[in-house]
């Protein structure tokens, strides 16, 4: 079974479940700031679940596409929705600040 590690947690997950609805069943939450209750939960339409991803993943979807190539994303930020990955091994998830997790140049790390 897949590993995601994610804010220092290690969850143990099944192999093409949706990163979005692992992180939430672990308790964890991939939005930041009022982006917890205003979401579009889970439809790839609101991109405030932006994360960066280095694992095994599908490849992103159209609708993720689509929604990343609308400001304030960029779509050459490399940023994934959580709501569109598929887990397909392990992986390692990091959130950035910002509303929508956009924002990579003031990443603490």
């Amino acid at each position: 079974m897949p590993i995601v590690e994610f804010c220092g947690e290690r969850i143990e997950c099944e192999r093409g479940a949706t990163l979005r609805t692992v992180l939430r069943e672990a308790g964890l939450d991939v939005h930041n700031g009022g982006s917890t209750t205003l979401n579009c939960r889970g439809h790839g339409t609101c991109g405030t679940c932006a994360v960066a991803v280095d694992g095994n993943q599908n490849e992103p979807t159209n609708r993720e596409q689509l929604r990343l190539s609308v400001p304030p994303h960029d779509p050459e930020a490399g940023l994934r929705l959580a709501c569109q990955i598929y887990v397909e091994g392990d992986m390692v998830v990091r959130k950035h600040p910002g509303f929508w997790g956009q924002r990579a140049d003031c990443d603490p790390e």
